[in-house]
């Protein structure tokens, strides 16, 4: 008797377990959406970069002169550009640069552009142009190169000089900016530039008030 209530008992357990196979499995949990990065955030494989960077071959006709606006008018000549005493802050071996413009640097910005020509009016590439000057308050750095610097013409004998107007030097009541010019295997010409309000004849800028800085035209002539 004993044996045959147990025998029931397994029948049961089986029958239970099979029926147990048709029920169907809990539904699996959902797996959390990963976030995606906002638009401004820049992705870790995609590097972010604020600015473009510039080309280092710059495209055809950009140019100081394009870019600021600037035409030049035909070259002109009267005669060699003057000499002029040298006077006695010059230094040599100023960097090579167009622009003499620091980070707070006092004075009114000048643009001073223009050709360097021979004697027949023909202009004159790759000539070395060594400009130096006074701050606005009519002091040299002759500790350094402060508002000093040398460069060269373009294939079209262009210069051009980004400074500030010149503060009256010492006991000299006009204000000037001092060049050393070179055409390429000539002769070496010192010189110096003067402003409207004193002009000296052959050596003055035209100036042009562009609404917060001058533009000033010079042409120099050299003998080659």
């Amino acid at each position: 008797m004993i044996r045959y209530l147990f025998g029931i008992f397994i029948l049961l357990g089986v029958l239970t377990a099979c029926s147990g196979a048709n029920t169907p499995l809990p539904a699996a949990l959902p797996t959390e959406t990963p976030l995606l990065p906002s638009p401004d955030v820049a992705s870790p494989t995609t590097p972010f970069s604020e600015t473009v960077p510039l080309s280092a071959t710059p495209a055809p006709g950009d140019d100081f002169f394009t870019r600021m606006g600037i035409s030049l008018p035909p070259p002109a000549c009267a005669g060699l550009t003057q000499s002029q005493t040298e006077g006695p802050y010059y230094k040599p071996d100023s960097p090579q640069r167009n622009s003499l413009l620091e980070d707070g640097m006092p004075g009114t910005r000048l643009i001073l552009v223009g050709y360097v020509l021979d004697q027949n009016c023909q202009p004159l590439p790759n000539a070395w142009l060594d400009f130096w000057q006074a701050d606005a308050s009519g002091e040299y750095d002759n500790a350094g190169f402060r508002l000093r610097g040398h460069q060269f013409t373009d294939t079209q004998g262009r210069f051009y000089l980004e400074t500030i107007l010149p503060g009256l030097y010492g006991s000299r009541p006009i204000e000037h900016i001092h060049v050393k010019l070179r055409p390429e295997g000539g002769q070496e010409t010192t010189s110096q530039l003067y402003f409207p309000q004193q002009p000296v004849e052959g050596l003055t800028v035209t100036l042009e008030d562009k609404g917060g800085y001058f533009l000033g035209y010079f042409n120099f002539v050299l003998q080659k």
